[in-house]
């Protein structure tokens, strides 16, 4: 897709006199020209700031930025009130665990995985330390599934909410989230997904899923840092009280009492990331442009060249090797710390994470204190695959 790649300048760059091999887009996406020349758009010709102000300029941006809100709407099939933006996953899912999270009594349990991301168990943590709950984690299978079994046993009272992700950020592996909602609902718990890395692997559907929230990041999908989505039910929404206060969430403020403003403006105090929204929305279009199936094909295609080609490594050892998984790859070399094979791929001119991936419970599940992640795009192709796996032989060679 030589056409995809020439809206993305930065791997033009060299390192070392190597040509960019850019495999961290499970961490963060590049951003494609069409998102960076929006966003300076907005700061060239339409600064200023949305809701309030009486004039055209502001009334303009104000049509971007709730443009945006649609658009993200549409994308995931919500409707634009249920759409609240904010920094990323991590303040989405910080916003339901401080909110929803105040009904929560002392005895009640909060539901995770043992592949989470640090940012779906921190802030439950901190909420079970708060009011006295307790925080237990479904099992995974030795292929980085989860454990069927042991969620039938979990999922049920005292548990009132389920935060899962919908794809694994270190392993790839997706969860059944609308098997898994139908099952939780059935039990009178409700269910938050963690969608950072799924929206761009799979068409993701709220309604059809029937999750009660979902979270995710602009820059996991292409779009700015500092802008984040987080979708809750309309209903569930109005029932919560604000995450924070300050402008734009308040109706009526006097000095003895304030009311508050509507669903989603309750919860977004004081300027918004406008430029980020905006950003945002440009970068969906240009996904939604490429067409799903085009997107899935080539990442399938680049996943399958590079697994089948590090499985033909003797001392590489593959994580979360399952038939349909996201289109990224965590291994490591026995004998070599992570950090070494990192470094030496990097002076190959291959980017890739390692470490343990905001994943340590995983990593003590799977036995090791980290791995090489290598994740694939839109924007990468068979040559970087070849220079990636040409790299771990070289790392090889030099540390075992």
């Amino acid at each position: 897709m030589k056409e995809v790649r020439a809206q993305f300048p930065i791997l033009q760059r060299e390192f070392r006199g190597l040509p960019l091999v850019y495999l961290d887009t499970a961490a963060t996406a590049l951003k494609p020209e069409v998102v960076v020349q929006r966003v300076a758009q907005y700061y060239r010709l339409e600064t200023a700031n949305v809701h309030r102000g009486a004039y055209a300029l502001s009334d303009e941006a104000t049509k971007f930025f709730e443009g945006a809100r649609l658009a993200i709407a549409n994308f995931i099939g919500a409707k634009p009130e249920e759409i609240i933006f904010t920094r990323n996953s991590t303040e989405s899912i910080n916003l339901v665990a401080s909110s929803f999270g105040e009904q929560f009594k002392a005895g009640d349990q909060i539901l995770i995985t043992e592949m989470e991301h640090h940012a779906n168990i921190v802030p439950w943590q901190i909420l079970a330390e708060k009011k006295g709950l307790t925080v237990e984690a479904v099992k995974i299978l030795d292929n980085g599934l989860l454990d069927e079994e042991d969620l039938v046993k979990k999922l049920k009272a005292p548990v009132k909410m389920f935060a899962l992700t919908g794809c694994s950020n270190t392993l790839g592996t997706f969860t059944n989230l609308k098997k898994i909602t139908a099952m939780a609902h059935a039990q009178g718990i409700k269910v938050l997904a963690d969608a950072a890395q799924l929206v761009s692997q799979k068409l993701v559907n709220v309604k059809d899923l029937d999750v009660d929230f979902l979270v995710f990041s602009g820059h996991k999908l292409f779009g700015p840092t500092g802008i984040g989505v987080l979708y809750g039910k309309h209903e569930v929404l109005k029932e919560m009280p604000p995450y924070q206060g300050g402008g734009s969430m308040i109706s009526q403020v006097t000095l003895k009492k304030t009311t508050y403003n509507e669903v989603p403006y309750r919860f977004e105090a004081g300027t918004p990331h406008i430029e980020g929204a905006i950003g945002l929305h440009a970068a969906i279009d240009y996904f939604s442009s490429l067409g799903f199936e085009n997107v899935h094909a080539l990442e399938s295609g680049l996943l399958k060249k590079a697994t089948d080609a590090l499985k033909q490594i003797p001392e590489v050892t593959l994580y979360g090797d399952v038939p349909e998984k996201a289109a990224l790859i965590s291994f490591n070399l026995k004998g070599a710390h992570h950090s070494d094979v990192g470094q030496i791929l990097d002076q190959q001119g291959v980017a890739v994470r390692a470490g343990h991936h905001c994943t340590q419970p995983l990593m003590q599940r799977l036995g090791v204190p980290g791995t090489v992640r290598a994740s694939f795009s839109i924007y990468n192709n068979e040559q970087d695959v070849e220079t990636f796996i040409k790299a771990v032989h070289k790392a090889r060679e030099l540390l075992l």
